[in-house]
Parts: C-alpha cells; sequence; structure tokens
C-alpha cells in the first residue's frame, strides 16, 4: 500500500508522506549536532588534558548542548539600526537550507535514500555553493566592517577551496562511469573502496571539504582575533543559532558524502557481512567526523594570503595531475587486461 501511495501521482497523501520523512530526518539530523558539538567538546578537552563539559546532565555533561541551545532561544534578537532588515532577517535561511537539501540524496544504505538522482554527487555540489550567497548576504545586510570582510573571505574561501574540491572527485567518476552516489559505493564493492584506488583524491577532497567547512586550520571566515567573529557578528539568538547549526548539519553531510566516496558507504569489510550496512555506514561515518575534530585540535589557524596560495598552488595542480594519472591508468589497464 506504501509504496502504491509513493509511486501514485502527486496529492496531499504524498507530500504528508514526504513531509514526515523529511521532519523524521531534521529530527535526527538535530541530534546529530547536539551531541557532535558535545563530541567535540569532550574530544577537544582530552586531547587538551581538561574536563570539557560536564556540569549538566550528570558527570558527562549530556545535556549541556541542550541548555546552551535554550540559553541562544531566549537571548534577545537584536537587528541594527541601520542593518538592510529583509536580508538581515532571511541571510541565516539562505545559508541553512542548502546543508539540509543536500541530505535528500545521501543513501545511507542500499535501501535508505529520499531521492535517488542520476546526477546526485552534482546535485550536492550545486546545492552546497549556495550557502556561500547567505554568508556573503549576512556581511553585506550587517552594515558592519568587520561583517562585510568576513562575507568576503567566506565568498573567497568557499570559492577557491570549491575548485580543488570538484577537481578530486573527477576521479572517482572515471572509474565509476557514474555521478550517482549508490553507482559509485556499487563501483567500490566490485574492485576496491576508492581511498585505496585514489589515496591522491582522498587527500585533497578532505582538505578542500575542510576548508569548506570552515573548520580549523580554515577557519579564516570566523576569525575571533581578526574580524570579532566575521560575517555573524551582528547576529545574535536563534539567528546566529541557524548558522553554527548550518555548519554542524555541513559537518554532516560532508562526513556521509566522504564515506560514500572512499570508504564504500554501507559496504563491509571482508568476512563481516553478517553486520548491517548501516552500522558499517555509521562507523565509518563516525570516523570521518573524529578527523575533522581531530583537526581542530591539532593544527594552527592559517594566515589568509597562505591559505588561498595553498589552495591555487598546490592543491589545484596536484587535482589536475590525479585527473591526468587516472585516465591514463585507466585507458592502459582497459588495452592490456
Amino acid at each position: 500500500m506504501m509504496e502504491e501511495l509513493l509511486h501514485s501521482s502527486p496529492g496531499l497523501v504524498n507530500f504528508g508522506i514526504f513531509f514526515l520523512l523529511g521532519t523524521v530526518l531534521l529530527l535526527v539530523v538535530l541530534g546529530f549536532v547536539t551531541y557532535a558539538i558535545l563530541a567535540e567538546r569532550k574530544v577537544l578537552g582530552f586531547m587538551q588534558n581538561r574536563m570539557g563539559p560536564n556540569q549538566l546532565g550528570g558527570k558527562w555533561g549530556l545535556l549541556q548542548t541542550a541548555a546552551d541551545v535554550l540559553k541562544l532561544l531566549l537571548k534577545e534578537d537584536t537587528i541594527p539600526k541601520l542593518a538592510d532588515k529583509p536580508l538581515f532577517i532571511i541571510a541565516p535561511v539562505i545559508a541553512f537550507a542548502p546543508s539540509f537539501m543536500v541530505l535528500a540524496t545521501i543513501p545511507f544504505t542500499d535501501k535508505l535514500q529520499f531521492a535517488d538522482i542520476g546526477v546526485g554527487l552534482l546535485y550536492y555540489i550545486a546545492i552546497s555553493g549556495l550557502t556561500t550567497i547567505g554568508a556573503v548576504t549576512a556581511g553585506w545586510a550587517s552594515n558592519n566592517k568587520y561583517a562585510l570582510l568576513g562575507g568576503m573571505r567566506a565568498a573567497a574561501q568557499m570559492i577557491s577551496y570549491e575548485i580543488p574540491l570538484v577537481m578530486s572527485v573527477l576521479g572517482i567518476i572515471l572509474l565509476s562511469g557514474s555521478l550517482n552516489l549508490n553507482d559509485i559505493v556499487a563501483a567500490q564493492a566490485d574492485t576496491a573502496w576508492f581511498i585505496f584506488l585514489q589515496p591522491v583524491a582522498f587527500f585533497v577532497f578532505l582538505i578542500a571539504a575542510t576548508a569548506e567547512l570552515t573548520r580549523v586550520p580554515f577557519d579564516l571566515v570566523e576569525a575571533e582575533s581578526e574580524l570579532i567573529a566575521g560575517f555573524h557578528v551582528e547576529y545574535s539568538g536563534f539567528r546566529w543559532a541557524f548558522f553554527m547549526l548550518s555548519e554542524y548539519v555541513y559537518l554532516f553531510a560532508m562526513s556521509a558524502l566522504v564515506t560514500i566516496l572512499f570508504f564504500g558507504g554501507w559496504l563491509p569489510l571482508p568476512f563481516l557481512g553478517f553486520i548491517p550496512g548501516a552500522i558499517w555506514f555509521a562507523l565509518k561515518f563516525s570516523m570521518v567526523v573524529f578527523i575533522f575534530i581531530w583537526f581542530r585540535a591539532t593544527f594552527p589557524r592559517l594566515r589568509a594570503d597562505h591559505l588561498m596560495e595553498f589552495g591555487w598552488k598546490v592543491l589545484v595542480p596536484i587535482a589536475l595531475a590525479n585527473i591526468f594519472l587516472t585516465a591514463l591508468g585507466k585507458e592502459l589497464f582497459e588495452y592490456f587486461f
């Protein structure tokens, strides 16, 4: 009955079903964000030889993030007198909406996916780029020179690192012959995980993804010592929370994408196929999230000029060389075998 409803012509029933499923996904993501923040604080505390949050929710501080969110919701929502109010109000929505939209095409298992799009990888890259508009809009609408500088930095950084990010996955597209994320996972089942076939692409993608997430050491967009928190310096309360929410939702989405592209998604290790695919995906996904947190505890912030030079002079040439070598290797392998 459910399958017939999903494949019938669009109507209120279909809308209700998809709205309900989208709401469930949103709740799952919000739960991830809540405890990803707690996990990040705890891991950073462990690496820096301190406790981390431990005041609310018993010994482990399990309710600390929930208390922080409640505090943000209760804070006064201020809008600067000289701000462009319509743009100021809508900028957080522009920043957050794409971060949630990209999740529609992420296959968590071979049976758990909201939209099996033929060009799912292209959809992800195209939609995620829209968040840059939200950052620039927030900086411009705030009528604050530091916010505007933060917005300009965000645009320059995200556009610059989007190029090696896209170029790094071209080798995977060559090997799998598809932009469909399910097909990319299936291609790894037939050969090997792409982290072994495309190690250079993995490192380029991971570095560029860190810059896209504006996380340490690429957090120039929010350089407190230079820009007093960057493009969202004039935001408070729940509007500021929207920017933070979009950052952690992108952490969820990007970690899921890395898992699919390089670690075989839900594919099990040999001789461990009895473990469900969802558990494999969760384990690999958690490992990638931990790597991003590890970076934050390890690396110092880059200088702005070094950040731009590294993207254009190092990552782009390496990504180009990887595309060439992948195409050459694929052609020679098919010729001799």
